[in-house]
């Protein structure tokens, strides 16, 4: 019992830790870690409804709303009407899809400089996928 405590606190120390440090690297781009992963989201996934980033990223709606609305003032993020006319899509800009290419630089390099010394990158990506799926299939 101790060690999954343990194991559970340090994932979220590191979980911060993570953040902190995301901010710091993105800091000269003027975006927060909270933003690269909504960017990282809609870069990889595609176009996404605020319920689907909220769903996805475990944030509640109002805090997503806000950051899209960031995003959007910077010139980041677009809301985009499809099929049905009361949903919104949020995709990324020309503007992001020119600027992503130095964030994900910087945030990758950073992770590499992290993960350079570990011995079981693959167990440890196992383990944490498996743990997120054990968390997400008991919702």
């Amino acid at each position: 019992m101790e060690d999954s405590l343990q194991l559970f606190h340090k994932i979220h120390q590191l979980s911060r830790k993570v953040m902190k440090d995301n901010n710091q690297i993105l800091q000269p781009f003027s975006i927060y870690s909270g933003q690269w992963t909504v960017l990282y989201v809609l870069k990889t996934q595609g176009t996404q409804t605020i319920s689907e980033l909220s769903d996805y990223l475990s944030v509640e709606a109002p805090p997503m709303t806000r950051m899209i609305q960031r995003l959007e003032k910077q010139g980041y993020v677009v809301r985009t009407t499809g099929e049905d006319k009361r949903v919104k899509r949020i995709q990324l800009t020309e503007k992001a899809l020119l600027e992503y290419p130095k964030w994900e630089e910087a945030i990758a390099k950073r992770k590499e400089e992290i993960m350079s010394n570990l011995s079981s990158k693959e167990e440890l990506l196992t383990l944490l996928n498996e743990m997120l799926e054990q968390i997400n299939t008991k919702k």
